[in-house]
């Protein structure tokens, strides 16, 4: 939500200060705009709860389990990446092995679990507008 706000708000404070002369009514303007922005951010992420409930209601596992599956790929992964390997690393180190583990290439992994999220919100959004 703070990134959707963040983002538009100094974009739409430069247009508004070509646009409306009047700080007072420019700032009134500015509110009315973050409280829309909140509002559908706000609504977005209600309809991706109620998917994301639906979906764990499904007993169909290519329905329900392709997100499972693949979040726990990269879960895996990254715990593999950032937590395993570097202390797996450190203490085959300290007893006196001198091994080097395999790195797991995460500029492949982050974008397969940024677009499956991404993908997750497009979804919700087809279902809120009742396209799909």
């Amino acid at each position: 939500m703070l990134n959707l706000v963040s983002g538009i708000l100094p974009i739409a404070d430069k247009v508004l200060d070509r646009v409306i002369p009047d700080k007072n009514a420019k700032q009134k303007a500015l509110l009315e705009m973050e409280a829309m922005l909140v509002e559908a951010e706000t609504k977005g992420q209600l309809a991706q709860i109620e998917v994301n409930k639906e979906e764990a209601k499904s007993g169909s596992f290519f329905r329900g389990g392709w997100r499972p599956a693949t979040g726990w790929c990269c879960v895996i992964a990254l715990f593999y990446a950032y937590i395993a390997q570097p202390c797996a690393t450190f203490v085959l180190a300290q007893t006196g092995h001198l091994v080097q583990l395999p790195n797991v290439d995460m500029s492949t992994m982050m974008p397969i679990l940024l677009g499956m999220l991404g993908l997750a919100g497009a979804r919700s959004f087809e279902r809120v507008k009742g396209k799909a």
